[in-house]
């Protein structure tokens, strides 16, 4: 009964503010469930901010949802809302994988317990001074730890957000902390990284030492720090802070102090057990020492073979002792080959299923975080990373291959078929030779169809450029025979027939006896006619009596027709010639 007053007689003030900054969505999330007995807060910053991934919201809701069923400050209640979370993110069915940065507070109002993976902050504050923080899961946080970096530039450095874990992998290892217990004005702050990254803490720190009671205003502060500097490119900012104004005090600690007494006397007896059992644990311990050894010379040996299944099983044995020792370094040191290890398996996959792209990311990321795991597996990474770049050189031939292909250049796109078939069998690519195969049988269907078509074309050309030929000759002859009539539909024939094959030297070659014949039939013409000027005239002189003078007119216009080779005109001509013979005769018959 006593419990069911904690958040009665307590005093705890939580609030928060949350931006898009110049994002067009806020994948930041944060929420709190203040019960009876206990309270939760939770921040999440969802790490792959496009469409389609809501991993911060879906994180918290589960670690929400999860601890108003089970609510508890057990470091197996926090692994447990940790653990679920993250099986939320892994089988949610999305194109993209969720990925999360979380910290999970849970507190009786007395004392609180902490976890996180990832980047997110928590940072307490106990009597206007910085009291605890937490520290990333960064490559950034590694090379500050060792020096290797200043830890001033930790906000800028540029593997800051390269993180060992998150929410969304397969298996995740939070950092979950001791009970630690609460005072009166302490503040509790949670943030992401759209705040550290532009605000320095110091700058926090000086917020805080000068806090009231009033939340509200704190957050204020702290988002006119933000806003300030003008940050060019503001990421997603969320920033939480509990105001613990007062602690939750039990009514019975008197007896409860009583009863603590009892159990030290109880406790004095048990400790010379403790005692006898000390040297079992002891030998315990050095068993487990020397199997933690004997697993991770395992998983060295498994990595320099190229099985990495069975290195990540030692490396995992290994680490799980690790833990159980609290050998730190050891436990450190493991995390960057379990890294490795696990980055060069997801690149087996991606290599086995032809995705070398991403089995190039794969591998290259494992590369690159190897020289923090003694270099394990490099030259493995390095055979793969070169064979990538053959296969990718094969399949690179085959698609600029196909490009020339659908260019019509044949020649061109043979040679990298050629090329890409070659290089394949010399890596034994079988898939990149079956498919070099493929792209070669059709590059020969079609270049020995363009080929069959282009002859069928040249022939039809030939045929239309010998008609042509032969429409221009017969012309020729038509004009010879002087029957420009016949030439002129000849040549325009011939002319359309040029114009259709785009032959423009014959197409101006016949244009011009086009011109030439155009003159002699105006000239043709001419000549008709004045021999019909001179008939008209000669059939006057005989109505007017005149045959000697008609005679000699259609005489005239009958040697014109003659020219004109007009054997009609001719011939009714000599017949009206011979009348006016006869006419002339009959005038000099007395």
């Amino acid at each position: 009964m006593e419990d069911s007053v904690r958040k009665q007689n307590s005093d705890f003030r939580a609030a928060f503010i949350s931006e898009a900054g110049n994002q067009l969505k806020n994948n930041d999330y944060f929420g709190y469930v203040e019960l009876d007995e206990y309270a939760c807060y939770v921040i999440a910053d969802g790490i792959t901010d496009l469409p389609g991934t809501d991993s911060a919201r879906l994180a918290i809701e589960t670690v929400i949802l999860y601890f108003q069923e089970n609510p508890s400050l057990s470091k197996g209640c926090m692994r447990r809302l940790i653990r679920e979370a993250n099986k939320a993110l892994v089988n949610q069915r999305s194109y993209r994988r969720q990925e999360a940065s979380l910290t999970v507070v849970l507190t009786d109002y007395r004392r609180l317990r902490y976890g996180y993976l990832g980047n997110t902050r928590l940072r307490m504050y106990r009597g206007g001074r910085m009291f605890l923080q937490t520290r990333d899961m960064s490559l950034t946080r590694e090379l500050a730890d060792r020096e290797q970096i200043p830890k001033d530039v930790l906000q800028e450095h540029e593997e800051r957000n390269n993180l060992y874990s998150y929410l969304g992998q397969k298996r995740v290892k939070p950092f979950i902390s001791k009970k630690i217990k609460l005072l009166d004005t302490d503040i509790l702050t949670l943030y992401t990284r759209g705040i550290w990254e532009n605000v320095d803490e110091g700058s926090l720190d000086d917020v805080f030492s000068q806090a009231d009671n009033e939340v509200q205003g704190s957050l204020d502060n702290v988002e006119e720090l933000l806003l300030s500097g003008q940050p060019e490119n503001l990421e997603n900012y969320t920033f939480a802070a509990v105001f613990v104004n007062k602690v939750y005090s039990d009514p019975q600690r008197a007896k409860k102090r009583k009863k603590i007494i009892i159990l030290s006397i109880v406790a004095a007896v048990v400790i010379l057990l403790i005692i006898g059992l000390s040297l079992f644990f002891y030998h315990r311990r050095q068993r487990r020492i020397a199997d933690m050894n004997h697993y991770f010379t395992n998983t060295v040996e498994y990595v320099n073979t190229g099985n990495f299944i069975r290195a990540k099983e030692e490396c995992d044995k290994a680490a799980e002792l690790a833990d159980k020792l609290r050998d730190d370094a050891m436990r450190d040191r493991l995390q960057e080959y379990l890294f490795v290890i696990e980055t060069v398996m997801l690149g087996d996959e991606s290599f086995e299923s032809r995705e070398y792209s991403e089995a190039a990311r794969y591998y290259q990321s494992a590369s690159d975080r190897t020289r923090y795991a003694d270099l394990i597996g490099a030259d493995y990474m390095e055979e793969k990373l070169d064979r990538i770049a053959d296969f990718l050189a094969v399949t690179d031939d085959i698609s600029l291959g196909d490009s020339l292909l659908e260019k019509g250049n044949y020649e061109k796109a043979e040679e990298k078929y050629l090329s890409a078939k070659k290089l394949a069998a010399t890596i034994h690519d079988t898939d990149g030779t079956e498919a070099a195969m493929a792209a070669l049988e059709k590059l020969y269907a079609e270049w020995e169809q363009a080929r069959k078509e282009q002859e069928e074309a040249a022939d039809a050309q030939a045929k239309e450029e010998i008609s042509a030929a032969e429409l221009t000759a017969s012309g020729d002859r038509a004009c010879l025979e002087q029957d420009f009539v016949g030439a002129k539909v000849f040549y325009t024939m011939a002319l359309t027939k040029y114009q259709e094959l785009g032959d423009t030297v014959n197409e101006l070659y016949v244009s011009r006896k086009m011109e030439t014949l155009e003159e002699k039939l105006a000239e043709q013409e001419a000549k008709r006619a004045n021999a019909e000027s001179l008939e008209q005239q000669a059939a006057q002189a005989q109505e007017n009596g005149d045959p000697w003078g008609a005679k000699s007119l259609y005489l005239q216009a009958k040697n014109i027709y003659l020219e004109l080779k007009s054997d009609t005109d001719v011939e009714r001509l000599a017949n009206l010639a011979a009348r006016m013979d006869s006419l002339i005769g009959q005038q000099e018959t007395p």
